[in-house]
């Protein structure tokens, strides 16, 4: 209770870090109207560089200008309406480029009680507007690409216990990426925080102050078909989500964040509704473009300090000053083309620290304390190149047009959860870059001797608890002792509110809240391990606390100095496998980014495929994967899952079935 009193307090402040020293200052470019509505003066077009199966996107980036008119037009949109907000803007690597608070808008926004009233981690509590704005704009950016537009209604849909969410489809499962709102946290060890100056001030990716947003009113924001960042807007006092996609809401965040984004619309061949998942169509926005007031004419001229003003934001957005995005793709963009040292396929991108160093080049493991014959870095290389080259081959599931090749992010990781090698195709949804990290962390723990007992260290009494109901569930007293493989599949079958998924009236997995208490804000062990580092982060935004939370999250103990296995959070949905060498637990890979069967099989197959090669490592014996536990529910056994492979998986053959037996 007193972690919840603390954010309390922080939430209702009144930001006296926030209040902005300057509210008329718009740069040396920033005032005026602010360019050309659609982007098109930017140079360098639409064309990106070809690499090998892939096309880099073009650098493009938006200006402090046209920041400004994103502003402006959504600040009129908001202010015809009678509805002042909270604007955000952030490039595509989640730099905050402008935080406009527009006079009167509401101070705080309240998450959604939980269902039953008694409310645990953030359920309930209200959050500052400009926090909410942020993880809005930061949503619409680290969601899309140039081949998928997904909004925070998108966010949404598919992150409820059921989908689609709606009264009549309970009894379904859970939506496919269940769980990633609790990625991009602000404690990740992953995520780069604010910098004034120097070589890193504009590096990405960045951290959100909430996580990923399933608000209403984040879209991303695109420049000749590029994308280059995301708007967020946070005016109605709620920072909730849709619970019905069957009706046509009227929100008003929503309506004022697409107003936003007029000139800079996502192409409409690649906006959500036109991309399905197991045959439901996404949803983009209940707001239209014809139903908005004519914004195309405001200018931020206009806009400060007539209606508002540019606030400061604690750890995001320090100078009251309109601020230029920077080019995806570029080294000081934090994510950019590899060279041929750093990895060999051409199409691979790297993340950097914006001085040239790939922050996570491909290592040796670090847990030679712990395994006889940790994993070697020729042995980590070509586990992530045979991973990139499945991903090559394999068909995208939300990428249009269809039959794209998929993109993602693919990650390793040794047993103590220390990064060995990052490497993403061109256009990989950013999001999936933490995920994948999140991912491989997450099977290498809950597959780990040590999960258990990590677990019973962590300060807090919640996340002791789930280790007695993982084990009381699985009617085994062994069980977090590194006695099964766990990949995230696995996990995430203990991790939803029915067991097994979506079966109304049948109990919550282990790792789960029970229905009744259970909300998107309120996961879990998920949500449970990460509540002290958000009521920091909170107290620090605010002005209350003088410290930020640790650049590391959880609270568990060290596996080596310094480095606890989870520093990232865990993840719940599908898309990673621990690595074996025979026996005995190595490591794991994480990937995300195009659907989480995609996932699964380049993650699998990539393993898989390295093992054939090298005759040193591989997958799980299939003796101790978790799909052999069998779990009774109400007199019948219930198998857990282990990875799950798509549907005619390939662009090149024909091939089905292409992970059985293996």
């Amino acid at each position: 209770m007193r972690l919840r009193s603390i954010i309390a307090i922080a939430a209702f402040a009144l930001l006296a870090a926030c209040g902005g020293s300057d509210g008329s200052s718009g740069g040396t470019s920033g005032s005026g109207s602010g360019g050309s509505s659609s982007g098109g003066s930017s140079s360098g077009g639409g064309t990106g560089t070809v690499l090998g199966e892939y096309t880099a996107p073009a650098q493009l980036a938006l200006t402090s200008a046209q920041v400004g008119k994103v502003v402006a037009q959504a600040a009129a949109q908001a202010s015809q309406s009678g509805h002042p907000g909270t604007i955000a803007v952030v490039d595509r690597v989640g730099n905050v480029l402008a935080v406009f608070r527009m006079n009167g808008a509401p101070a705080t926004a309240k998450i959604p009680d939980a269902p039953n009233g008694q409310n645990i981690d953030i359920q309930g509590l209200s959050v500052p507007s400009e926090a909410a704005a942020i993880a809005k704009a930061v949503t619409g950016a680290y969601l899309s690409s140039g081949g998928n537009a997904f909004s925070t209604r998108t966010a949404s849909m598919i992150v409820q216990q059921h989908f689609p969410p709606a009264p009549s489809t309970v009894g379904l499962e859970s939506g496919p990426l269940f769980g990633v709102q609790f990625s991009q946290l602000p404690c990740s060890d992953f995520a780069q925080r604010f910098q004034a100056s120097g070589n890193a001030a504009m590096i990405g990716p960045k951290r959100s102050p909430l996580g990923l947003s399933a608000d209403p009113g984040g879209f991303p924001l695109y420049i000749d078909g590029v994308l280059v960042g995301g708007v967020g807007v946070s005016a109605d006092g709620a920072y909730s989500l849709d619970t019905n996609v069957l009706d046509t809401d009227t929100d008003i965040d929503e309506q004022i964040a697409l107003a936003g984004t007029v000139g800079f619309e996502a192409p409409a061949s690649i906006q959500a509704d036109r991309i399905y998942v197991d045959g439901t169509q996404l949803r983009y926005s209940d707001a239209v473009y014809t139903g908005l007031f004519d914004v195309s004419a405001a200018t931020y001229a206009q806009t400060a300090p007539a209606l508002g003003s540019l606030v400061t934001v604690r750890g995001y957005f320090e100078t009251a000053t309109l601020r230029a995005g920077t080019a995806y793709g570029s080294e000081s963009s934090g994510i950019r083309a590899s060279t041929s040292a750093e990895f060999s396929d051409r199409d691979a991108f790297v993340l950097t620290d914006g001085s040239g160093a790939n922050r996570f080049p491909i290592r040796a493991a670090t847990d030679g304390g712990d395994v006889a014959q940790p994993l070697t870095a020729d042995e980590v290389r070509t586990v992530l190149e045979q991973a990139f080259a499945i991903m090559t081959r394999a068909r995208a599931q939300i990428r249009q047009p269809l039959d794209s090749r998929a993109q993602v992010t693919i990650s390793m990781v040794d047993t103590h959860g220390a990064v060995l090698g990052i490497v993403r195709a061109p256009d990989a949804p950013i999001f999936g870059a933490d995920v994948s990290l999140q991912k491989a962390r997450t099977a290498a723990f809950f597959s780990g001797s040590h999960a258990g007992s990590d677990l019973l260290a962590d300060p807090s009494a919640d996340v002791q608890g789930f280790v007695g109901k993982v084990r009381t569930f699985l009617n085994d007293a062994n069980a977090l002792t590194g006695t099964y493989a766990f990949a995230d599949r696995s996990g995430g079958n203990l991790s939803r509110p029915y067991f097994p998924d979506g079966e109304v009236g049948n109990p919550n997995g282990p790792l789960s809240r029970p229905i009744a208490q259970w909300n998107p804000f309120s996961t879990g062990l998920q949500s449970a391990l990460v509540l002290t580092n958000l009521a920091q982060h909170l107290n620090y935004v605010t002005g209350a606390s003088a410290a930020d939370t640790q650049a590391r999250c959880t609270y568990l103990p060290d596996a080596a100095s310094g480095q606890n296995r989870l520093q990232n959070g865990i993840q719940i949905f599908p898309g990673s496998v621990p690595i074996y060498r025979g026996n005995v637990l190595v490591g794991a890979i994480g990937v995300s980014g195009d659907g989480i069967d995609q996932d699964d099989m380049i993650s699998f197959l990539g393993t898989n495929n390295a093992g054939v090669k090298l005759g040193t490592l591989g997958n799980a014996p299939a003796a101790i994967r978790a799909d052999q536990i069998v779990v009774n529910v109400n007199g019948s056994g219930v198998r857990l899952r282990y990875i799950n492979c798509p549907f005619a998986p390939f662009l090149d053959t024909s091939d089905q079935n292409v992970c059985q037996g293996l």
